[in-house]
């Protein structure tokens, strides 16, 4: 059994859905823009993902309830992330005890509050294994179960194999996310490679949106962009 299918195993065995691996190649001037030199001595990055639980997720629009807010904020957000957390720790050991090198990146951690963004983009690499594309809503949108689901990144220098490749957008003319947006932070452009995330989405109103929240004593919950979309709403 070759090291990547030893891994594979191993993130489904710690309740993984999505075990895939990117060739970053492509991506390099991006992520060294974004985090920096020393991200771009990594080959390829493994995407691991888990998906939300959907009786959560379709409770966001009820947001006179206490409990469905607080249910989203600890299960759908706090408990998942750290789930990731550790999923990317087990693997990358097992990564290294093999003689390779493995940078476990934070599922949620922000690095930069000017440009409110992560050390690395969890969803770049889950789109560059061929999971999903970035929607409308800059959320990377799976066929199967749309945005509803989280993800995060172990960066390594072992030989293995890309799972797939990017997928083209399939938002089509849909801007149900756009609509939903209570601040409306969203422009409704498809994603377009190269373009900056400002085209697309003011991610200060999202911010301004949760600390305005937060002072009146509130949940700083939303999610209404990822309850929203159709690839991810059951049908029937």
């Amino acid at each position: 059994m070759s090291l990547q299918d030893e891994l594979n195993n191993i993130a489904l065995e710690n309740g993984v859905q999505y075990f895939g691996v990117a060739d970053l190649s492509e991506a390099t001037d991006f992520i060294v823009e974004q985090g920096g030199s020393d991200l771009s001595a990594y080959p390829y990055a493994i995407s691991v993902g888990i998906r939300l639980m959907d009786p959560i997720v379709d409770k966001l629009t009820h947001r006179d309830e206490k409990a469905a807010l607080l249910n989203y904020k600890h299960h759908a957000y706090d408990v998942i992330n750290s789930r990731l957390d550790v999923i990317t720790s087990i693997l990358s050991s097992y990564i290294q005890d093999n003689g390779y090198a493995a940078l476990p990146l934070p599922s949620s951690k922000r690095i930069d509050d000017e440009r409110i963004c992560a050390q690395f983009s969890h969803k770049l690499a889950a789109h560059l294994s061929g999971f999903g594309w970035i929607g409308k809503s800059c959320l990377l949108i799976t066929p199967d179960n749309g945005p509803r689901v989280r993800w995060a990144t172990i960066l390594t220098d072992s030989p293995l194999k890309p799972t797939g490749s990017s997928i083209e957008s399939r938002c089509g003319t849909c801007n149900e996310c756009v609509k939903i947006c209570p601040v409306q932070a969203f422009t409704g452009r498809n994603y377009v490679e190269g373009e900056s995330r400002e085209m697309r989405y003011d991610a200060k109103k999202c911010e301004d949106y949760f600390k305005e929240m937060e002072n009146n004593g509130q949940l700083a919950v939303c999610g209404l962009c990822v309850y929203v979309c159709p690839h991810g709403r059951k049908k029937g």
